[in-house]
């Protein structure tokens, strides 16, 4: 039985739970190219899945060798998914595009790679997307079939208790890259407007940001002690949120989240305004400025979100993520049961 090609830059931590519920369904080979990641932790050097690391000019001959029943590429990469899509068509393979884009970036080099985009969703047998936001964009480009395979974190690790007590103080937390996609301005700006009570207090984690960067226990332990978690991202010309796994990570400890229409988990459903969370118009901070004030003021409303949140992520697991991709790759290669 042929495994299937999936070829990607890295395996974040939290992803590799993923690829292993998938790697039991469908027998996977990795092929990991490196170079840059808008994640804010590094890839794992064994995913636990078997893989190899290439040059992105090798994908093509890999993709066309005939061994593999299927060639899956993402959209990183400016070489990558041009030579798996080449080599899929040489193989006769079926290609399945996974995609994180919803909508049209607009730098000279993505302006230069729109026909690649519009070819690869219309040329793929299946694309997989990361929520209903990314598979709407993906039918207007032309996909002929989409999937969605949800954004999911490890769950177990993320929800465990903590012992942990919420401080008694309104306290917020960000967590991310400073860097301006990332709205962290927006947000220091909306918390000097907030209307917050005495002791209140912002604190900014990450690789490069003010309180440091830290690691995943000791974040867990963060968002246990937070009333709210604030993901403020602004869209631009290089960038759009294609998720955002910390509301997801937030929401297993029963937090409540503020995010704006520019963060994927808001547009893809899983934060929904006045339901899981509060959602605000990207780049507005006399908006976030009253979200906050609204939540500091409203120990039941927070409460109400986060309860209501923390349901709602315990469907999205890494096995709901397998599950939706090894039905896309049944759909893709047109068979009944596993690849």
């Amino acid at each position: 039985m042929k495994p299937v090609l999936f070829v990607t830059n890295l395996v974040p931590p939290d992803r590799a739970g993923a690829f292993r519920a998938l790697h039991a369904q469908v027998p996977l080979e990795l092929a990991l190219f490196g170079g840059r990641s808008h994640h804010a932790t590094a890839g794992v050097e064994d995913p636990g899945v078997p893989h190899r690391h290439v040059a992105q000019r090798e994908i093509r001959a890999l993709a066309a060798s005939g061994d593999y029943s299927a060639v899956v590429c993402g959209t990183a990469g400016r070489v990558a998914l041009p030579a798996a899509l080449s080599g899929a068509g040489r193989a006769g393979a079926p290609f399945v595009l996974w995609s994180a884009l919803w909508g049209h970036l607009s730098t000279p080099a993505h302006l230069l790679a729109r026909p690649l985009l519009r070819a690869a969703h219309r040329r793929a047998a299946v694309v997989v997307a990361y929520g209903p936001h990314v598979a709407a964009h993906a039918r207007a480009l032309g996909a002929r079939r989409v999937v969605l395979a949800p954004q999911a974190v490890d769950n177990a690790f993320w929800s465990a208790r903590t012992g942990v007590v919420r401080a008694d103080h309104f306290s917020a937390l960000w967590v991310g890259r400073p860097v301006p996609e990332k709205g962290l301005a927006v947000l220091q700006e909306a918390w000097s407007r907030a209307r917050l009570p005495a002791g209140a207090r912002l604190r900014m984690v990450g690789e490069g940001a003010p309180d440091g960067r830290e690691d995943p226990e000791q974040l867990r332990y963060s968002y246990a002690r937070s009333h709210v978690v604030v993901i403020p991202s602004i869209a631009s010309r290089r960038f759009r949120e294609p998720w955002g796994l910390v509301a997801n990570e937030a929401m297993n400890q029963h937090c409540a989240i503020i995010a704006t229409d520019a963060v994927g988990a808001a547009a893809g459903g899983l934060v929904r305004d006045g339901a899981t969370g509060l959602v605000v118009p990207a780049g507005d901070p006399g908006a976030l400025a009253w979200a906050l004030t609204r939540l500091a003021a409203d120990p039941a409303l927070r409460a109400g979100l986060a309860d209501r949140g923390a349901h709602a992520v315990a469907a999205y697991t890494h096995q709901a993520w397998a599950d939706g991709f090894a039905h896309a790759l049944r759909e893709a290669t047109a068979q009944e049961g596993p690849c």
